[in-house]
């Protein structure tokens, strides 16, 4: 059996497991929820769930991975054998399969969009035709299903050239890229004249406009952005060695995916507000409104307008597939590991397998957007089933195993790499008591309240 892989350094650790965490999640989803549920005090909401329940549960998949150096599924025969936990492994194969097939519709959207910024196409006159571009396009038949085809076949390339010649590489390449976009995204959209209204609102809490679906919202961007309870944590921990510090790790990438979905909302936010637009304004937030912005801004200075423009949706295009790879991985993971497929192999079934249901969740707002899933349409089915109930539930047996299944010693070994880092033995006891009480209370109580507010 040849040898499993590893990541080369700390930094390429952090580089692909921020690569893994920064999305569509925070660049597209992380302005608009923080629009939809008020500003500041859903920020709030949305640190203290990061700390308190999204890091422990990134420890938590840190822990099993790396104990294990398998995937999901091998992770949970190799550390309970002949249980029922295999079932939970094999949960986390299917769910970021399920993810990436919608997901990668999106990241399709993002390639359509970087092409009409770099063709020069935000001209329209008003904010009508600017929502009529975007819904003739996803409405459409072939155009959204070759974007969603070149997305989905560019993810399974970097796959295809392994874990250091594929996924490594890309991260190492462009996460710092993707930081410095956003940066420069985020500097001129402060700089616009009315901005100080969204840097106002990003700041400062309104806790009245805090409801419970807000909380619930927070609490669940917090595991989204994470790319947690889905198991891609897990197999990219399966990648790090054992002579790694897995909480410096953990924290640099946390902190990264804070910092560059902090930087986002600011650099979507005031934009949206210096055009006088409604920040709450959904999910066509990037897609929608940034264009009209653009429209805007380009009637002054045009080639500004047409440059910031490129880097805003260059920006989100390479997050996506950032992203999307780690989900596709999860899948190459089992096959080779588990079914003793090539990676070649693998990588060619997970493809047709993530084209075909992206072809239905794509076609979802067109052809076959009469076609419901208990009142939704195929493509919010998925969303629905990977954000409010696969993630939770991932979590939450992530945690129950490691808390409660995983001997405590075994757990300590593997965060302090048997007492090799003293800083990390000073609060192991800390990030346990979380792990095994804290997290799973708080991930009941997202589920519970995703549904009484469905």
């Amino acid at each position: 059996m040849a040898k499993r892989e590893t990541f080369g350094s700390r930094f390429a650790v952090i580089m692909a497991m921020a690569g893994s965490a920064i999305g569509l999640g925070n660049i597209w989803r992380f302005p608009y929820t923080v629009g939809e549920g008020g500003g500041a005090a859903f920020i709030i909401v949305y640190l203290i769930s990061s700390l308190f329940l999204a890091m422990p549960i990134f420890m938590a998949e840190s822990i099993i991975g790396r104990t294990a150096h398998a995937g999901t599924f091998g992770s949970m025969e190799k550390l309970a054998p002949g249980t029922k936990w295999k079932y939970v492994g094999l949960l986390t194969v299917i769910a970021p399969l399920i993810l990436v097939s919608y997901y990668s519709v999106v990241g399709g959207w993002s390639f359509e969009y970087l092409l009409k910024a770099l063709s020069f196409s935000f001209n329209a006159d008003s904010m009508d035709q600017i929502d009529s571009m975007f819904g003739n396009f996803i409405s459409g038949t072939w155009g959204p299903l070759l974007c969603h085809t070149l997305f989905i076949t560019a993810t399974c390339l970097i796959v295809l050239a392994g874990v250091k010649n594929g996924i490594e590489k890309f991260a190492k390449l462009t996460m710092p890229l993707l930081f410095v976009l956003i940066v420069l995204i985020m500097i001129y959209a402060v700089s616009l004249p009315g901005a100080a209204q969204g840097v106002e609102y990003m700041l400062k809490p309104d806790f009245s406009k805090l409801t419970g679906r807000a909380v619930a919202s927070a609490m669940g961007q917090s595991f989204f952005s994470l790319s947690l309870g889905v198991g891609v944590i897990l197999i990219y921990s399966s990648y790090i060695s054992k002579d790694e510090n897995l909480l410096s790790s953990g924290l640099g990438t946390a902190g990264f995916d804070l910092l560059f979905a902090m930087i986002a909302g600011f650099a979507v936010m005031p934009a949206v507000f210096a055009a006088g637009i409604e920040p709450g304004a959904g999910p066509g937030l990037i897609f929608q409104t940034m264009p009209y912005i653009f429209v805007k801004m380009g009637m002054d200075a045009p080639w500004l307008s047409a440059t910031v423009s490129i880097l805003f949706f260059l920006t989100i295009f390479v997050a996506a597939l950032t992203s999307s790879i780690s989900m596709v991985e999860a899948g190459v993971a089992y096959l080779t590991e588990e079914k003793g497929l090539s990676r070649k192999k693998a990588v060619f079934v997970i493809l047709a397998l993530t084209w075909t249901l992206g072809v239905f969740c794509s076609l979802s707002f067109g052809p076959l957007g009469d076609a419901k899933i208990f009142g939704s349409t195929i493509f919010e089915a998925c969303d629905k089933l990977i954000s409010n109930y696969l993630m939770a539930i991932g979590g939450f047996l992530f945690t129950i195993f490691v808390g409660w299944k995983m001997s405590k010693e075994t757990v300590r070994n593997e965060f302090t790499n048997y007492g090799k880092f003293r800083f990390n033995d000073k609060v192991f006891g800390a990030v346990y008591f979380i792990i095994r009480f804290v997290a799973p209370i708080g991930i009941v109580a997202i589920f519970l309240t995703n549904l009484l507010f469905q």
